[in-house]
């Protein structure tokens, strides 16, 4: 079954059932063999904060080395998101393999007029996943109460009532005291109950839990004295701020990037949470609610201006935003609001700030309400500059076109329409090489598109291709452009307005660039009804731009043979080419030398652990041609040892300092962010964190010292042997993973021109999926950031019939592959050979242009 199918199957199930139960769900769970025994679940209720508490416990049991499952609603961008193991959503395949197994009892039970609804089904997919994937617990947010709720199903270990305010009454009951008890209902049986109400909700959670755990700040209006006491320390930076968890004599401080009042007392709750189902340490339990991020909960995307997401879709949610954006100082606020039909628009509009701008707009759902409908709620409200924008890519646009660098940007009123404003830092249009129709084929598949084994379809994809996410609607409009201009688009099977829709588009270098001056003209689309803002095509011209290398102030663009802008020059996310950043990959392919002054790593451990050895080893390098010295001081072959900070620190400082100054840049091979701060403070220029800032620190000491990061993908650092990892499409899963990585990053004060990616071959990938890594190369150029390929000497060679010390040749082999697809730098062993490598592959690329002969 393709994924398209099955995701519209579940779709187009039922959103309600008349008789509320949890019988529809476990009859469905017994149908599957019950595949959830065996799981300790934990289950998290309440009116506000439940998706945040989940996430603060699942990211602190991880930390704690468990395998962790969390089952989270609703979704951004993806119906995937709400269900992950480890972090990684549920692969495409799986939800496939799910409704394969379930399609015909659901439609058997439809048939009777017992359906399970869309959220029983995908409760039951989560619990499925996390038991075949044998999780060491299972973290569930409640949908709606808890009584009746299909996550109520499972017998918790550990749960939680956050909150619990007046909502669904037509279903929980009439009173905040009914609603407590129908949520207290997921009181475990053998641990005490953990909530953060107070007053006739905590009456009624007594009434239903008994043994309860209460989590509050201890100056808060109550009657009586909350057994977990928390502090909310307010902002320690414009991304996180410092929270204190206090019960009896135990104290835990940490920071949060989860920014909020709210947030201290969510975090309280799930530290009791994690400390029931595990030994979670002080220093796991810290790091783990600092690691924890919740997209479009007051998230902090850039600081000049301002601009802040935040999904709020109520009166309180609205309070809280205020409250939590009053915390900043910011001059004008110009608000990008959509927000659907059934809220309360006025009461939201009183609780915001008030704003100096309003753009009104609608998210491209039947539910939104009527841009001109919100535009007269702010201007009945005082507000004299109200604008109203059809798409949100285009509202927010007009308010960071407007806003200067002392303003503030806010995009709320529903997470719809922060997921379509968010697609403008996360979204990526991903050049494909196309070889032949197998290659037409296989991209056309990994879209979901119904006909991707059309072989006339696939020969219209032998030129130029690109794959877009986008809303339905924009990915129309493109789609009718395109074809006016002989091109050809194929858009994914799942075709919703909620969804984002996988778009392919082929055609020729001069297609393109028509299609994008339609697309950015102020005619629109020809035949459209309004013009290219209509549905937010300017943000599309934009994507295509970086993605092809369009130059927007030539005729012909530099696009290369394989879609991508020409091999051996990176064009940022912002557009700044990096021939001005003076790197040395800026317009050649440049090699980073290894130098592991370790005893341990897998190729040359012990070689260079003494001081005169490292230094006369990064002098040699130099000479036969390295770019950059990568120090490392810490192995991560699969099964070593983690060494202590301090050591590592100890190892890799002196070398530093020896070879700063000589004509190489210099990088740190870590993961520990005490390490790079010492070796920044020592000369280095660049941090090489093969975790992808798994560290919380890491990325804000990197901004802090203006430094370089290269960011790789992995599963395990270090590896771990044996652990298999399902990819739908090796390739767009690292690209996905690694775009909120950046994300992140880019939040902390790190422009995206100072980010390298490396896919992370070695990292949790078969030897078929590294060699994918390795011929997709140029797909990576998507991210907007250099890449880089660190193949050496990996144990894939062994597909290719080499084994432990004799994989040099297969490494040179691999390195000029790299270089031909556009890698930006190459990390290696053996520099004079590699040098080589990357040379021919250049001068074979342009030989009037790489001449090394002088």
């Amino acid at each position: 079954m393709e994924y398209y199918e099955a995701a519209d199957f579940l779709f187009d199930l039922r959103r309600f059932r008349p008789k509320p139960g949890t019988e529809s769900t476990a009859r469905l769970l017994a149908h599957l063999g019950d595949p959830h025994d065996g799981v300790a679940f934990v289950q998290i209720a309440g009116s506000n904060g439940k998706g945040s508490t989940a996430r603060m416990v699942e990211r602190s049991l991880r930390e704690a080395g468990l395998s962790v499952g969390l089952y989270t609603s609703p979704h951004l961008e993806d119906l995937r998101e709400r269900i992950r193991v480890d972090g990684r959503k549920i692969p495409r395949s799986a939800v496939g393999e799910f409704v394969e197994a379930t399609r015909e009892y659901i439609t058997d039970r439809g048939a009777d007029g017992e359906s399970p609804t869309f959220f029983e089904t995908m409760t039951a997919m989560a619990v499925w996943q996390f038991g075949r994937e044998d999780v060491d617990v299972a973290v569930l947010e409640v949908g709606i109460g808890g009584k009746y709720d299909a996550t109520s199903v499972v017998d918790p270990v550990a749960s939680a009532v956050t909150s619990v305010t007046l909502e669904h009454t037509g279903i929980l009951g009439d009173t905040v005291g009914e609603i407590a008890r129908d949520k207290a209902h997921v009181a475990p049986a053998d641990a005490p109950l953990v909530t953060g109400t107070t007053g006739d909700a905590l009456e009624g959670v007594r009434e239903v839990a008994g043994d309860v755990i209460t989590v509050g700040a201890a100056d808060a209006d109550r009657d009586d004295e909350p057994d977990v006491r928390v502090e909310y320390g307010g902002r320690v930076n414009h991304t996180e701020a410092a929270v204190t968890v206090e019960r009896g004599d135990w104290t835990l401080e940490t920071r949060l990037s989860l920014l909020g009042a709210h947030q201290a007392e969510n975090a309280g709750i799930a530290a009791v949470l994690a400390r029931q189902v595990a030994d979670v340490s002080d220093d796991d339990l810290a790091r783990g609610l600092r690691s924890a991020h919740w997209p479009g909960r007051f998230e902090v995307m850039e600081t000049e201006p301002l601009v802040v997401l935040d999904g709020a879709h109520n009166p309180g949610a609205c309070a809280t935003l205020a409250a939590t954006l009053g915390t900043y100082d910011y001059d004008d606020l110009h608000l990008v609001f959509g927000a659907m039909h059934d809220k309360d628009h006025r009461e939201m509009a009183a609780t915001l700030p008030t704003p100096d701008a309003v753009v009104a707009t609608e998210p491209p759902l039947d539910r939104a309400e009527d841009r001109d409908v919100l535009a007269s709620v702010f201007e009945d409200a005082g507000v004299t500059d109200v604008r109203t924008s059809t798409a949100v890519q285009d509202a927010l646009e007009t308010a960071l076109r407007e806003a200067d660098a002392d303003d503030c940007v806010l995009v709320t009123g529903s997470l719809f329409a922060v997921a379509e404003a968010r697609s403008r830092w996360t979204n990526a249009g991903v050049p494909k090489r196309i070889r032949d129709r197998e290659d037409a084929r296989e991209t056309l598949a990994t879209a979901n598109v119904p006909a991707a084994g059309d072989t006339t379809l696939q020969g219209d994809a032998v030129h130029r291709v690109v794959s877009l996410s986008l809303g339905y609607r924009r990915a129309t409009a493109v789609e009718r452009e395109l074809l006016r201009l002989g091109g050809e688009c194929a858009l994914s099977g799942l075709q919703r307005d909620e969804e984002s829709v996988e778009a392919v588009l082929m055609g020729t270098v001069s297609q393109f660039e028509r299609l994008v001056e339609r697309l950015e003209s102020d005619s629109g689309p020809a035949g459209s009804d309004a013009d290219a803002t209509a549905h937010g095509l300017l943000e599309v011209a934009r994507e295509l731009r970086e993605s092809l290398g369009i130059d927007p102030d030539e005729e012909s663009s530099s696009v290369g043979p394989s879609g991508t802008e020409a091999e051996g020059s990176t064009t940022g996310a912002d557009g700044a080419d990096a021939a001005d950043s003076g790197y040395p990959w800026a317009d050649r392919t440049a090699v980073m030398g290894i130098l592991n002054v370790t005893p341990d790593s897998f190729h040359d451990g012990g070689e260079y652990d003494a001081l005169e050895a490292a230094v006369a080893r990064a002098e040699a390098m130099i000479e036969a041609g390295a770019d950059v010295i990568d120090v490392g001081g810490e192995s991560t072959r699969p099964g070593a040892d983690p060494v202590p900070i301090e050591e590592e620190i100890d190892r890799v400082v002196p070398v530093v300092e020896e070879i700063a100054d000589l004509d190489a840049l210099v990088s740190i091979d870590t993961r520990k962010a005490a390490v790079a701060e010492a070796a920044l403070e020592a000369g280095a220029d660049i941090i090489n964190d093969v975790s992808g800032l798994e560290d919380p620190e890491m990325r804000f000491v990197v901004a802090d010292h203006d430094a370089m990061l290269v960011l790789m993908h992995s599963i395990d650092a270090p590896v771990v042997p044996g652990r298999e990892i399902e990819y739908d499409d090796v390739v767009e899963d690292v690209i996905d993973r690694l775009s909120e990585r950046i994300l992140l990053a880019e939040k902390a004060g790190i422009d995206r021109e100072d980010i390298i990616v490396d896919p992370g071959i070695g990292f949790g990938k078969s030897a078929g999926e590294e060699f994918e890594l390795l011929g997709r190369t140029d797909e990576f150029r998507a991210l907007g950031c250099p890449v880089l390929i660190g193949h050496s000497h990996k144990s894939m060679y062994g597909r290719v019939g080499r084994e432990a010390g004799e994989r040099g040749a297969a490494t040179v082999a691999a390195t000029a592959i790299a270089a031909d697809r556009g890698a930006d730098i190459v990390r290696v062993h053996d520099v004079p050979e590699n040098v080589a490598a990357v040379r021919t592959a250049l001068a074979a690329r342009d030989p009037n242009r790489f001449d090394w002969s002088g």
